[in-house]
């Protein structure tokens, strides 16, 4: 698609209730509709939407819910990014072979079917975050993938966090940042804390779009989950999925406590005219930059 039209794109804030695959798919179906009905052309998928968050626990029999890539997760995503006509960005716990799995994000095109995946790079392992245990980290780097709507850089989660990341999609050619996402509070953090904790979560996602002027898409879920230990507190995740503008402007954004759609248009000529004005890229002095490949400077 030439970059001189606009692309209407959407995500889905979702609350999950159960591990009840197709009743989630089932919930996230309905909303892709109601985003395609509405014109939307891409639609993101929150982190692991087909289950609870199941990392607030290390147990050995949660493997059993991955999948295989293809398989019933990704025929049912490629089927509805058909019948809609959109591109779908789908997140999925994938067996890649017994006691190798994946946190991996998934790109469906319309007709052509899945157009490639993302193996989640960064690996949290925190408390109630436990995702070292289920995740083996990514091993396809950061390669954006290419649609009928321009080339999504998708990232999971974790790597919001790193500009690094969002650094090496945009060199690569990316003209949208994708972040699949799952965060929320642990209960027992005080309200300034968890204010704190969501505005550096925004803040560095905005400043991902501003230092490689590119629209940033952000769904997270929403809703209180449950830890299955016992006096765990759980973990109220935040919802707040936002969209971004190439100068980190915010284009929309949702509510904090229930599932909501966002759909905003994005015009891929102003980020050619954001790169004009703000050239980051041609100033950048790759010559003194060697020690970003160290663990740390001494």
């Amino acid at each position: 698609m030439s970059n001189s039209h606009p692309i209407k794109v959407g995500l889905v804030q979702q609350a999950i209730t159960s591990n009840n695959k197709q009743t989630n798919w089932q919930a996230s179906a309905d909303q892709i509709s109601v985003l395609a009905k509405q014109g939307c052309q891409l639609v993101v998928l929150q982190e692991l939407h087909s289950t609870l968050y199941f990392c607030q626990q290390e147990d050995p029999q949660v493997f059993d819910l991955a999948e295989p890539i293809p398989g019933p997760a990704t025929d049912y995503f490629a089927a509805l990014a058909k019948e809609l006509d959109i591109v779908l960005v789908a997140s999925l716990f994938e067996k890649r072979a017994t006691g190798l799995y994946h946190n991996t994000a998934v790109v469906f095109d319309r007709h052509e079917g899945m157009m490639g995946i993302y193996r989640k790079m960064h690996i949290p392992d925190d408390p109630g975050f436990y995702e070292k245990f289920y995740f083996t980290p990514g091993d396809l780097g950061y390669t954006p993938i290419q649609t009928s709507v321009g080339k999504l850089g998708v990232l999971v989660c974790w790597d919001q966090w790193y500009p690094e990341a969002a650094r090496l999609m945009a060199m690569a050619g990316a003209e949208i940042l994708i972040y699949p996402t799952a965060i929320g509070w642990d209960k027992t953090d005080s309200q300034a804390e968890q204010i704190r904790q969501h505005d550096a979560w925004q803040l560095v996602q905005r400043g991902h779009a501003v230092a490689n002027s590119l629209p940033v898409i952000v769904a997270n879920r929403t809703g209180f989950e449950a830890s299955p230990v016992a006096n765990e507190p759980g973990i109220e995740f935040w919802g707040q999925s936002f969209i971004a503008g190439p100068q980190g402007e915010i284009l929309a954004q949702a509510t904090k406590d229930k599932p909501e759609n966002l759909m905003v248009e994005i015009d891929l000529q102003r980020t050619e005219n954001v790169k004009r004005i703000w050239p980051f890229f041609r100033d950048r002095r790759i010559d003194s930059y060697q020690d970003l490949t160290k663990r740390w400077r001494d």
